[in-house]
């Protein structure tokens, strides 16, 4: 397969705003392959960031019209969003242009690196960028393909979720959201947890079982996750949270304010983040790096730098003595995660969310409302607007007040509010300096603004 991608040089990408898709395609063009891409989220005569980032890389993007596919294109990317009506794949299919999953691209970009594969239905994007902040720390000159943009490239004005290193290693995500994650053979696959999201209990356990069948070298698992752990293969590998059993597990751990602090085999970490999951990536990331070679003190050096990574737990700022944060949240363990790690940051978490997709909505009803229930102290509140929706053939058979009335009847202070545009005049009478404000949602491109723009509101 590694051939097949050394003799392909112009690539197309139908629908390259996505953040996974976005992230290979400036990848491919960052080792010199001729890239362009369409999306629907382009339209002419209005401005689009993430158009102008891409083409800041040199990264030519057209209207989703089938007018940037031409004679000369030699492959066509698609995600599984992308359905076979788009202009564009009836144009590939046209010409006869070889049509490919953005998983399957970067499984053969994957075979190309020495590559650590990052798995689990949560905590993906944050591990592979300490990681990766730590692998450049060491001077390992290291490739990233992520899922979210890691502040520090962010910084140098670009999208953040991918970079071309010239050394050996690269640090992939692996999603079992589509099944993907059976498709790569990494030299180390890191399994960080199994938890309810897009597919039952059963089949995650048989997609991350395949993962670690198809590991070549090191498999390592949080060992604090009991389904993660029971696909362990070396404790001395894992990692976990005050887990004795695990080689690398994080002791001592304490949280002030916005700032973290523990030991991993008696080395002391120092972190600007939030939340018991913050230190289990941490360690995912050490055990990791520790493995290709990287000393316990250069890890400690870099994540006590490490700046974060792109809407999660992404601190906006205080106003008026309020905390705005801003996060990625979007199943059931992770937004209970979110709202448990604002806590200890004031007396009351006011959580809004908006969940996304009528499909995962209605799959994780139940559990969406247990889990935030559960995390919910009496004084806390979480507020839902309506579900997003990206388009396509979904049933639109469920909404968020369900979610709102099933957390109510738990005993807890729950409330739907279908507009979200309304959110700061609804809250803004509670709002006072024992109070954060945290944003939660996922998949939608136009909640970076609406977090914005509340904030600067407040």
């Amino acid at each position: 397969m590694r051939n097949d991608l050394e003799d392909v040089q112009q690539v197309f990408f139908i629908g390259i705003a996505g953040v996974g898709m976005s992230a290979v395609a400036q990848y491919l063009r960052g080792t010199g392959k001729i890239v362009s891409g369409s999306d629907r989220y382009f339209i002419e005569g209005e401005e689009n960031k993430i158009k102008q980032q891409l083409e800041a890389e040199g990264i030519r993007c057209f209207l989703q019209d089938g007018t940037g596919i031409t004679a000369e294109t030699q492959l066509i990317v698609v995600s599984t969003a992308i359905e076979d009506t788009v202009p564009e794949v009836q144009q590939a299919k046209k010409l006869g242009i070889p049509i490919v999953r953005r998983s399957e691209l970067l499984a053969q970009i994957s075979l190309t690196k020495k590559t650590v594969a990052i798995a689990g239905t949560s905590g993906k994007s944050t591990s592979a960028a300490m990681l990766y902040e730590i692998l450049h720390k060491a001077k390992m000159e290291p490739s990233i393909i992520s899922g979210a943009g890691l502040t520090s490239l962010i910084k140098q004005g670009k999208i953040g979720n991918a970079a071309v290193g010239s050394g050996d290693w690269l640090i992939i995500e692996a999603d079992e959201s589509d099944g993907s994650v059976v498709q790569y053979q990494p030299q180390i696959g890191v399994l960080l947890n199994i938890d309810k999201d897009h597919q039952e209990i059963e089949e995650l356990t048989d997609l991350f079982t395949k993962f670690k069948k198809n590991t070549t070298g090191l498999f390592i698992v949080n060992q604090s996750n009991k389904l993660a752990a029971q696909l362990s293969a070396d404790q001395a590998s894992n990692f976990g949270f005050e887990e004795k059993s695990a080689g690398f597990s994080v002791e001592n751990f304490a949280q002030n304010g916005l700032h973290l602090s523990f030991t991993i085999k008696g080395q002391q970490f120092e972190m600007n983040a939030i939340g018991r999951h913050s230190a289990e990536n941490a360690a995912a990331a050490v055990a990791a790096a520790v493995q290709i070679g990287v000393d316990l003190k250069t890890c400690a050096e870099a994540l006590a730098r490490y700046e974060g990574i792109y809407r999660r737990h992404q601190i906006l700022g205080q106003k008026n003595g309020v905390w705005v944060i801003d996060d990625y949240a979007h199943n059931p363990a992770k937004c209970a995660a979110s709202i448990k790690a604002c806590q200890p940051l004031a007396h009351k978490v006011i959580a809004w969310f908006q969940p996304h997709g009528y499909g995962p909505t209605r799959f994780l009803k139940n559990d969406f409302i247990q889990e935030i229930a559960d995390a919910l102290r009496p004084q806390d509140e979480i507020w839902m607007s309506e579900i997003f929706y990206a388009g396509g053939t979904a049933v639109k058979d469920i909404s968020a007040k369900e979610l709102t009335d099933g957390i109510r009847a738990k005993g807890k202070k729950a409330y739907f509010l279908e507009d979200r545009n309304d959110l700061l005049e609804e809250l803004r009478p509670n709002l006072d300096s024992e109070v954060v404000l945290l944003l939660m949602g996922a998949r939608d491109p136009s909640l970076e603004k609406f977090c914005q723009d509340l904030f600067n509101s407040l």
